[in-house]
């Protein structure tokens, strides 16, 4: 956020096509500030995995996704692991495609080659609208939803909000974790549900299958997954994805 409360703008230059690529290194643990672009932005790491947060919704970026951002939508990115990125910005008065909302795209191997082929110095101008006209027509939606939740604004509840987020595995009960903030169970339940929108529990699932996604992507065995984000038997943590997502674990990363 700038100094005055309002989010960073980070328009991209111009170019001589529809399409501007930057590129570049993140290194383990480094996240952007809350931003926004004027351009439509196709967010996609050619190694690593990287994080969106949009508006509470977290969508996790293998290889074998990306993320399209219209212009103008506040969001967050960064990376747990390291990644190498890429940011496609696209000049909507140029661009035939309009998602209106972030939507998740499956980046094929032909899409990834496209996308390497417009980085290169020696394509040109001519080749470059070759080339993209190609890739409007290969950006397929991915039909996943994005999980995470909204903060909470209450003082006490964001200390519980940040506990869980540092251990999802946290097996504290919501009076537990009343009392160790100093306020009612009740109190605390009515505000996570004012302020998310969702309950303490529902709240609580979201982070712990947002946490799994990154193990989740660098293929972690299940088993693993479910024990690191709190869940018994990897059958319990198989059934809430389920249940939220609507799709299983081993099918939201599937080409």
């Amino acid at each position: 956020m700038s100094p005055n409360g309002q989010p960073l703008v980070f328009p991209a230059p111009a170019g001589p096509t529809a399409m501007v690529f930057g590129a570049g290194t993140l290194p383990p643990g480094l996240w952007f500030d809350e931003h926004e672009h004027p351009q439509h932005q196709i967010a996609w790491a050619t190694r690593g995995v990287i994080t969106v947060e949009v508006d509470g919704g977290r969508w996790v970026l293998p290889p074998t996704r990306a993320l399209w951002i219209p212009g103008g939508i506040r969001h967050r990115t960064g990376t747990y692991d390291g990644a190498i990125m890429s940011g496609i910005y696209l000049d909507p008065s140029r661009t035939p495609v309009d998602f209106p909302a972030p939507t998740m795209l499956r980046v094929s191997s032909l899409l990834h080659e496209l996308f390497q082929h417009l980085t290169a110095d020696a394509t040109t101008p001519q080749q470059r609208e070759r080339a993209e006209s190609v890739i409007f027509d290969l950006l397929n939606p991915a039909e996943v939803i994005p999980i995470g939740a909204r903060h909470p604004v209450d003082v006490r509840a964001q200390r519980v909000a940040a506990a869980l987020q540092a251990d999802p595995a946290d097996p504290r009960t919501l009076p537990e974790f009343a009392a160790a903030v100093a306020v009612s169970p009740r109190t605390l339940a009515r505000a996570f549900l004012a302020e998310t929108g969702i309950t303490f529990g529902q709240w609580r699932t979201q982070i712990r299958l947002a946490a799994s996604l990154p193990l989740l992507a660098a293929k972690m065995p299940i088993s693993r997954i479910a024990t690191r984000v709190g869940y018994a038997t990897p059958s319990a943590y198989i059934a809430a994805f389920h249940r939220e997502v609507g799709t299983s674990p081993a099918r939201y990363f599937a080409r």
